[in-house]
């Protein structure tokens, strides 16, 4: 059992790991009146109420927990 929630742990970090180096890319078109690169969208960005982000991160954290539960420790051992 201590085996398996240490590779659990791994395994998770490894995924969370790798995914913080991608950096979503915009996509650029050619001014053609200078000839430089320009985004053709700005992204802005919106605030959110830290009730809702504290909300969501909750029930995330809560999702996890109870798919590590069904599929670890809610199946009866064999004998």
């Amino acid at each position: 059992m201590k085996s398996t929630l240490l590779a659990t742990l791994a395994g998770v970090g490894l995924i969370v790991g790798t995914g913080r180096g991608a950096i979503a890319q915009m996509p650029q078109h050619m001014d053609e009146s200078s000839g430089s690169t320009a985004p053709t969208e700005v992204f802005r960005s919106i605030e959110q109420p830290l009730a809702i982000k504290a909300g969501v991160t909750l029930g995330g954290v809560a999702l996890i927990g109870a798919e590590l539960w069904w599929f670890l420790f809610s199946k009866p051992k064999s004998q």
